[in-house]
């Protein structure tokens, strides 16, 4: 019988995060729920677990390297060694360039891309041991350019070449590294832009849906189900890759 296989999703308290970490534990992962704020993690995990899975939920500021490494062996210890990794926690703090901080810079520089280098470095030891490795990578179309968001398509562009280079110095290991680039997706960060720029959130979600061409706004689901994708065996010769989900072709 094949052992179980652990996965870490990062920023797994809501959102694209959380129904991806549903979706790797109806794919027969045991899943770690990883987040800033552990209690939120947990209730995560105790859905997974009542719907029959194995889960935990862990709290991790992934910017902060201790707790990277500390949160990495609990799971470790408590799961197995995990094999997958999904780096999805993400901040926005959106604002035009001539109004943005150093701040707003600096936060969303360390929670997408140091994060991502911090998870990624403490979770290679365990796929190079095992031979076995899957790394998914949340970047986004605003990689491309999006106004207000200097900050955070800078981060998911700089994401894209992180995991092209995984790809090249992993995959003689049996790792694989994919990003994924989500279009509009209906999330409580979505509900903040529309917030942040005055609009009612329907009205937004109407606006994006128009822009689409299937015709709809994206759904955490829509994410979790490539992510589950590039996570499983069949995926093994998929690597390096930048996959837009979004509803139509980006130029």
């Amino acid at each position: 019988m094949t052992p179980v296989r652990t996965a870490i999703v990062t920023g797994a308290a809501r959102g694209i995060g959380a129904a991806t970490a549903r979706r790797l534990a109806k794919d027969g992962y045991a899943v770690a729920v990883l987040d800033l704020d552990e209690a939120a993690s947990e209730a995560v995990a105790a859905t997974i677990r009542a719907a029959g899975g194995s889960a935990i939920g862990v709290g991790v500021d992934v910017a902060d390297a201790e707790q990277v490494a500390a949160g990495v062996a609990r799971v470790a210890d408590e799961l197995g060694p995990p094999v997958v990794l999904v780096n999805n926690a993400g901040i926005i703090r959106d604002n035009l360039i001539f109004r943005m901080t150093e701040a707003d810079w600096d936060s969303v520089m360390n929670v997408h891309l140091r994060g991502a280098f911090l998870m990624t470095r403490a979770c290679q030891a365990h796929m190079t041991e095992a031979s076995f490795g899957r790394i998914v990578n949340l970047s986004s179309s605003s990689a491309q350019g999006n106004r207000g968001q200097a900050n955070y398509s800078a981060a998911k562009a700089g994401l894209q070449g992180f995991t092209k280079t995984l790809a090249i110095e992993l995959g003689r290991f049996g790792v694989t590294a994919n990003a994924v680039a989500p279009g509009f997706i209906q999330t409580d960060m979505t509900a903040a832009t529309a917030e942040r720029i005055g609009v009612p959130f329907e009205e937004f979600l109407a606006h994006a849906a128009s822009q689409t061409p299937v015709g709809r706004v994206g759904q955490p689901e829509d994410i979790a189900a490539t992510i589950s994708f590039l996570c499983s065996e069949e995926a093994g010769f998929v690597s390096g890759q930048v996959i837009y989900v979004a509803g139509g072709p980006l130029d």
